[in-house]
This record gives structure tokens, sequence and C-alpha cells, in this order.
């Protein structure tokens, strides 16, 4: 049975923002699934679901270049969050029809090896539990995963954060700042956030009802923050780094947390002489502030079972709202990708790709 896979090929190195057709690109190409063979241990998934994530620019890059996260490699097809069905298995662990996430290629199917450093067979989360559950699929495989850890993680354990507190989070209608503004608000903070739109703005104070919420891109900084942090700030969620990082420094309170979860203003810029310099770091000992960075990949051998029981409470009760922006075709991946990069969605980004 020879059927379409197409795929995204990482074409070139960006040295600024990606271009679709000159850096990545969809492409046609085939899989016979039937008279496809296996070796021991692997597998050929149907992929439903994509994740699109920041994270993806930092794998455009050099190989010589040293990160948390391998490079991705010209000419082979783009590797990333997605969730999927199990066609074809030798592995023990996984058998035909099983829902599965984890790491696969922007393409409609993946062929998995046991060793493969990128799509490693092995220890892929089983969303069986799924086909019975009232929360949609991607509720499973993103916000009771990693983007919804991510979020609680980072707030609870660096956060740490008290009744009566204020926190500030940036990129607060994406992904996982969404989901920081709603536990803080649940855990009784003072909640701010900045958005890079009107839009979001009002998604914010309106539909998530948080404390206080501005657009950035109309505003001075400083003053936004004096306005709407009367009292300094206690935590900040960074998910941007960059001149808002170095302005909410003067603004925070003694024995501050700063949370970096992501600096998604700085992943485009390559030479690191044009990258943002940091002015008040003076301020970090003259105030006893904390800063920590962290990786979700930090959480997964510890017990979560907190995290889960937390988010699906939430859910269930509505004091928590999951928002996704789902674009449909994996023709339209490279644009959603960009269209993500550059804060258009609003929310979880994602493409779908199948049905299951």
């Amino acid at each position: 049975m020879v059927v379409s896979n197409k795929g995204v090929l990482f074409k070139a190195i960006p040295t600024g923002h990606p271009v679709i057709g000159e850096h990545f690109e969809v492409v046609d190409r085939t899989i016979d699934i039937e008279n496809f063979k296996l070796g021991e241990n692997e597998l050929i998934l149907k992929n439903a679901y994509i994740s699109l994530d920041p994270y993806i620019r930092e794998r455009m890059r050099e190989p010589h270049i040293e990160s948390y996260i391998p490079p991705f490699h010209v000419g082979k097809v783009m590797v990333g969050d997605g969730t999927s069905v199990v066609i074809k298995s030798t592995h023990p662990q996984y058998h035909e029809g099983d829902i599965v996430a984890g790491f696969t290629g922007w393409e409609e199917y993946t062929h998995i090896k046991e060793n493969d450093e990128e799509m490693n067979a092995t220890g892929r989360f089983c969303l069986n539990h799924a086909k019975d559950s009232s929360f949609p699929l991607t509720h499973h495989s993103h916000l009771l995963r990693i983007h919804g850890l991510t979020a609680y993680r980072g707030l609870i354990n660096f956060g740490n954060p008290k009744k009566g507190e204020t926190i500030f989070v940036s990129t607060a209608a994406g992904a996982i700042g969404h989901l920081v503004v709603q536990i803080a608000k649940i855990k009784g903070l003072y909640v701010v956030g900045s958005a890079g739109s009107d839009e979001k703005v009002d998604f914010l104070l309106n539909t998530l009802k948080i404390d206080a919420a501005f657009n950035y891109k109309k505003v001075d900084i400083d003053k936004a923050l004096s306005k709407h942090c009367p009292d300094g700030i206690d935590i900040y969620f960074d998910n941007v780094g960059g001149e808002i990082l170095d302005r909410v420094l003067l603004h925070c309170n003694r024995f501050a947390r700063i949370v970096v979860c992501g600096m998604i203003s700085q992943y485009n810029i390559r030479n690191q002489k044009e990258k943002y310099g940091i002015k008040n770091l003076d301020q970090v000992f003259a105030k006893s502030i904390n800063i920590i960075g962290y990786l979700i990949s930090d959480f997964w051998t510890i017990n979560n079972d907190t995290f889960s029981k937390d988010m699906e409470e939430w859910l269930e009760s509505g004091k928590l709202i999951y928002k996704e922006d789902i674009t449909i075709g994996i023709d339209n991946i490279p644009q959603a990708f960009l269209d993500m990069y550059a804060g258009k969605n609003l929310g979880k980004s994602a493409v779908k790709i199948s049905d299951l």
C-alpha cells in the first residue's frame, strides 16, 4: 500500500528569520507501508498532530553550536513533538492502534528506530487512556503533558508562589503563558501579563480574568510595569528575555524570583554581538533576586501525580481554560510555525495533519 508521505524538509540554516522555500518547505514523498520491513524494536507511526514550539528555531542552527537539544540536519525531515497512532510495530512495548506522543517527523508517517538520537522508540508516552476520556486528545498530548507540566513546574517549583504576591508574565497569551497566569490566579496571586496584540490583552482580561494586562508594543515598559505592578514584582515568569527582562529587574522586589522558561526575542539573532546585553544585572545582588532557568526534561523522572490531579481538577471545575490554535493540513506547517513564532497564535499552536 503506497500512500502519500509529505514532509517538511530542512533545506538550509537561516541566519535570521526562516523563509519558506529557502530554509524549509513541504516536499512530496510516498511510503509503502505494507511492504516496509521493520527492524527489531521499530515502529511506523501515522502522525495526527504536530506541536509547534519556539525551541524549533533553536534547532535550525549550525552543527558546531552546542545547545540543550540537537540541531536539525540539512536535507532531512524536521522533527518535533507529535501525537500519533502506531500502525506497524516490532516493539514489545507498543502495538498496532496504540496512541503515543513523543518526538516524530514533520511528516504524515514516521519510521521510528530503537536507537535514533532524535526519535528513539523506547520512552514514548502511551495515551490510550485518551480514547475513553472526556477531554480532547490534544489536552492529553499537550496540556496534561509537556506544556501543562512546563507551566506548572516552572511556577510551583521555581516561582514558589505565595498568596497575595505579584507575578508578571511575558507572552501571557501564549502556550505556556496562558496557563501560568491561570495557575497563578488559582494560587491567589495578583497577576499581570503582557502580550503583543489588543486581541490577546482582551483575552487575558475578559476570558482568563487576570488582574491587569498590556500590549507591550504600544506602551513604555517601565511606565506599564509601574502602573500595573505598583507594589513591585515578586515573580517574573520570563518567556522572552531581552529588553523586557532588563526592565523587569528594576521593578523587582527584594527576594524576587525570575523563572526563565524561554528567550524567544533572542532566538533569531545568531551573531552574539547583536544579542541584547542585560544592563541592570546589579539589581540581582542589590535585591537578592533569584534567577533560574529550567528544561521540562528535568521533570520527566520525578513523580508528577500532583500535577495531573491538579490540572484535571481545574479543567473539570472550569477554573482553567485551555486555549488551542489548531491549523489544518501538513501543507500549512511552515506558515503556521512562522505565525506562531511571530506571535500570531492565541494559546497553544499545533497542526492537525490526519484523523487517528
